[in-house]
């Protein structure tokens, strides 16, 4: 229930329009250096909603969501670097500069996606490119974003930093569906 009515609060800030959503989308991230093991996680429940007629585009993820393949990396995670108890959702909200649902087609259309990452209780304007295109009625999207844990206040400790990247990369991948 408390999932559901911060969905419903958080999406409701868009206007009423055609939408396509996703509550099923798909967030990665990969905070790995080479010579060290992978420190790499998956979000499968990104909620994701996208006004067709204006290109605003809000999405809403829980941290602890995100899995890892060791099960100490993610206690980690969620106890250590990010405060998932603090700060459980992660949110963005923007706009797809130039977006036009008709000239959606089943090729791959680029273009600028701006808005505000919100992570760990901060705040950052994120510009970057995003990839979209029409295939059976849902809208394929797919971006990248790369960050810095100093950009939200997210402390690595010195005895690991050397094993964590320096920019964590987000690699966003949502099949957004109408909704009707």
């Amino acid at each position: 229930m408390k999932y559901t009515f911060l969905v419903m609060l958080f999406v409701s800030q868009l206007t009423i329009a055609q939408k396509h959503f996703t509550k099923t989308g798909i967030t990665t991230f990969i905070a790995s250096v080479d010579t060290f093991e992978p420190i790499e996680a998956k979000n499968e429940s990104t909620t994701v909603i996208l006004n067709t007629e204006t290109g605003a585009i809000a999405a809403l993820l829980f941290v602890k969501a995100f899995h890892f393949e060791i099960a100490l990396m993610e206690e980690h995670f969620n106890e250590n670097y990010m405060d998932s108890n603090k700060y459980p959702k992660a949110t963005f909200k923007g706009k797809l500069i130039n977006f036009n649902h008709e000239n959606l087609t089943s090729e791959t259309k680029t273009l600028q996606l701006k808005g505000t990452l919100s992570i760990h209780g901060k705040e950052k304007q994120i510009e970057t490119e995003a990839q979209l295109k029409k295939l059976n009625h849902k809208i394929i999207f797919t971006s990248h974003l790369s960050v810095k844990p100093e950009e939200f206040d997210i402390k690595i400790p010195g005895i690991v930093r050397e094993k964590i990247a320096k920019s964590i990369n987000l690699n966003l991948d949502y099949e957004l569906i109408e909704k009707k």
